[in-house]
């Protein structure tokens, strides 16, 4: 994100910059229905279970701060808006990642599951949050990135790419 367009936030250090734009949850939620695809507000309502006034304060939040861009859309009656990943919004992957494997180590589900796994599409090696895959001996981009959740499908879900 250019200085540009970034946003400002008065505090000196950048992890609490940071957690002012992203640290609640349903930001971090939104920010990972985001990343596997979603994009219109019934899907994120769905998926999430969250009340309209909270989606709708979260997604203009996102959008205020360039981390999704609202792109117009028409449907059989009337144009609409779909929120589509940023470069800005895309670069959260590793900490959404990172956060996936600190719930993994050190939370439990309340009923037992397979835990979620980053995973290296052309080798299916699972992937640590740094994204360098230890197989193949190589930093993975993230369009070769697969996240299987597997309370959520039995298939492994490639990443969105952000908007141009």
């Amino acid at each position: 994100m250019s200085s540009e367009t970034a946003p400002l936030v008065d505090l000196p250090c950048p992890i609490g910059r940071a957690a002012e734009l992203i640290g609640d949850r349903w930001t971090l939620l939104i920010l990972r229905q985001a990343t596997v695809g979603v994009t219109r507000f019934d899907e994120f309502r769905g998926a999430l279970g969250i009340a309209d006034n909270i989606l709708s304060n979260r997604l203009a939040r996102l959008v205020e701060n360039g981390l999704l861009a609202k792109v117009a859309y028409r449907d059989e009656r009337r144009t609409r808006h779909e929120y589509r990943l940023t470069q800005a919004g895309a670069d959260t992957f590793p900490v959404l990642s990172a956060l996936a494997a600190w719930g993994t180590e050190h939370t439990r589900p309340v009923r037992d599951t397979e835990p979620m796994r980053v995973i290296h599409a052309a080798c299916g090696s699972d992937l640590p949050a740094a994204g360098f895959c230890e197989h193949c001996g190589r930093a993975v981009g993230r369009d070769e990135v697969l996240w299987l959740r597997p309370w959520h499908s039995p298939e492994a879900q490639p990443l969105a790419g952000p908007v141009a």
